[in-house]
């Protein structure tokens, strides 16, 4: 089971681990590792917020910006019959590739 929590304008990718009976939280996105354990979602909750912000802390001290860069370029490899299909379905609504890429991503998170 995964799941995205968002504690204080940071969101954290959550699973449970049943080997240990207990969530664990990883924050996303950020310029350096902070992650939490609880048994439950409530504690979950509130050891994410003092991981959050023991971190912030740190960053604060070393004057690190807490928060990862994103270029907003990566490289995609897909089969070439994808890559076929993907560029037809692009022309087909008038867009570029890296256009309609882009709309179908952004639809699919919700964005």
């Amino acid at each position: 089971m995964k799941g995205i929590m968002e504690i204080n304008g940071y969101k954290a990718a959550v699973v449970y681990d049943p080997d240990i009976e207990m969530f664990r939280g990883e924050f996303l996105g950020l310029n350096g590792g902070a992650d939490f354990y609880a048994k439950d979602v409530d504690g979950l909750k509130r050891e994410g917020v003092i991981s959050l912000n023991v971190f912030l802390d740190m960053c604060r001290e070393d004057g690190v910006e807490p928060r990862k860069e994103f270029s907003g370029k990566f490289n995609l490899r897909v089969a070439p019959r994808l890559h076929e299909e993907v560029s037809h379905a692009a022309f087909a609504e008038g867009k570029s590739l890296n256009q309609w890429i882009a709309d179908t991503l952004e639809k699919e998170i919700g964005m």
